[in-house]
Parts: C-alpha cells; structure tokens; sequence
C-alpha cells in the first residue's frame, strides 16, 4: 500500500484542487465564472474565484472528513432531486438496480450497494481524478456493504469496477464516468449496463456526442456541448438549471422512478429540449 497521501478533485467550476495528507496544496482556476448549484453549497461558492473554491474545500474536510481517514461515507437525504447519486441510491432502493459503481476518495472505484452509501460517497464527491488508500475509509465502505476494486492503490477505472459486480453476482448494474472513451468501451463490454455520464463541464464536441451516444443519463453541468449533443435524441430532461438528460428507456424509467418516490411537487411539461432555467453556470463551456 502506498504512504503517499494525495487527492485530486475537479470542484466547482472544474476548478483542480490538490489534497495532501488533510490539506489543500494546490487550487486551480475554475473553468466557468458561476454556478447555481455551487451557490447552494453547505459552503457555498458566491464568486467562482481560487480563494472562494479553497474554503468550501477546507469546509468539506472539516464536515465530513472528505479524503481524509475521518471520511463520512454515509447519507440520508438528498442533495438535490436529480443528482446522480440521488438517482442511483432511488434505483437501488426500490430494487430497479442491484448495484452502482461509483469513486471514492480514500478507496477508489468501488461497487455499492446500499443506497445510503450510494449518497454519502456520490453525492458529497464530484470530479474525482485520483485518490490514495485510506484504509480505514476502505475499512468503513466494506462494513457498509461496499466491495472496493482495489483497496492496495485506490485505483480508478469504472470498466473494471462493472466487471467487478458482475463478478460478485449482480446483473443490473450502473455506473458512473465523466470519459467518454470508458463510456463507450463499458457500453461495448457490458451492454446492459446502465452508464451514467458525469461531471461534464468542458467537455469537447466529439466527446459529447460520443458521450450521448453511449451513455443512458447524462449530467450537463456547463456543457454547451452536452447540451446541444442531447437535446437531438434524449427522451427526458430533469431540471433545467443543469439538466439531466435520459438518453435511453432505462434512464428514462430511472428518472420516473425518482419522481414516484419524491414527496417534492414536480412539474411534468412537454417541451421541445433543451429547457433552460432561469439560473445556469456561466459561461457554459
């Protein structure tokens, strides 16, 4: 296992944050000017600036212990209605999927298959480039039902965490990613997977359409590009802030789903997509 105690995150604005052993060495410049999302933060970010995206950060390793050994990997409620770990902890709870592969900081890709886990890794975690092991991270995810892919180097490689829960005996499963190129390999090795495309702010156009194309759910962010791609085929946008695209029947029925299970008021409209909201990250890029 290694000693080396590193983590790096794209946070708000696809801004590049640099963790060493619980602090922030290293802050980036964010990719967009402002974000709706990020203003609603437990910390928020009102100026998309270094300083601003350093303390919400800082707020995240003091609350919950984010890639740290103290990390929290459990949650209850939800974040935001249509978020990818609010709609994949929905799925499995009702029994629509048998399991997830997400990312964790501390442990790397991983196969979850207890909603709340679900939610306290997914939800509390974007943009996750690279990770080291925590063990006791690892040590909390496993008794929590988790199956890490490889708790000797945290590795991240979402291909290899499907064929993992297809290994451990679960056939519908779902997965995220924010590469186009492993979308398309995992959709090749495992068409039925449910792939779920995240963290897609900056993305090319040829990755988008390629994205679009292979992916069932699709996350805009600040993706002009994503939105443009998906709005052609897509049989259902969530939100319009930053909209959620389903692509296919399965991310369709995962999106309904979620509307059954919520106790919020929901508006149901047919439109012509892209809707865009009042409020969306600026500039879209």
């Amino acid at each position: 296992m290694s000693d080396r105690d590193e983590h790096i995150v794209e946070a708000a604005g696809r801004c590049r944050v640099v963790i060493q052993n619980g602090r922030v060495v290293d802050v980036g410049t964010p990719q967009i000017d402002d974000c709706p999302l990020a203003r609603r933060f437990a910390c928020p970010v009102d100026e998309m600036t270094p300083e601003a995206i350093r303390k919400n950060i800082e707020g995240r390793i003091r609350s919950f212990g984010m890639c740290t050994p103290q990390r929290e990997v459990l949650a209850g409620p939800d974040f935001v209605i249509f978020g990818a770990s609010e709609l994949l902890s929905s799925a499995v709870r009702r029994g629509d999927l048998d399991a997830a592969v997400i990312a964790s900081d501390g442990a790397g890709t991983l196969v979850a298959t207890n909603p709340a886990l679900i939610q306290g890794i997914g939800g509390r975690m974007s943009g996750l480039v690279k990770t080291s092991p925590l063990p006791a991270v690892i040590a909390r995810i496993e008794e929590n039902g988790g199956a890490v892919l490889d708790p000797a180097t945290a590795v991240i490689d979402q291909a290899a965490g499907v064929a993992l829960a297809a290994t451990l005996g679960h056939r519908r499963i779902a997965v995220t990613t924010a590469s186009a190129a492993e979308a398309a390999v995992i959709r090749e090795r495992f068409s039925d997977a449910v792939i779920v495309a995240v963290h897609t702010t900056g993305m090319s156009r040829e990755d988008a359409v390629l994205m679009v194309r292979a992916a069932d759910l699709v996350t805009a962010c600040a993706s002009q590009h994503i939105r443009d791609a998906a709005a052609k085929t897509a049989l259902l946008q969530a939100g319009r802030s930053i909209p959620v695209f389903a692509m296919t029947p399965a991310g369709k029925a995962i999106i309904l789903g979620k509307v059954a299970e919520t106790g919020q008021q929901v508006v149901v409209h047919g439109a012509r997509l892209p809707v865009s909201g009042r409020e969306s990250p600026s500039p879209l890029c």
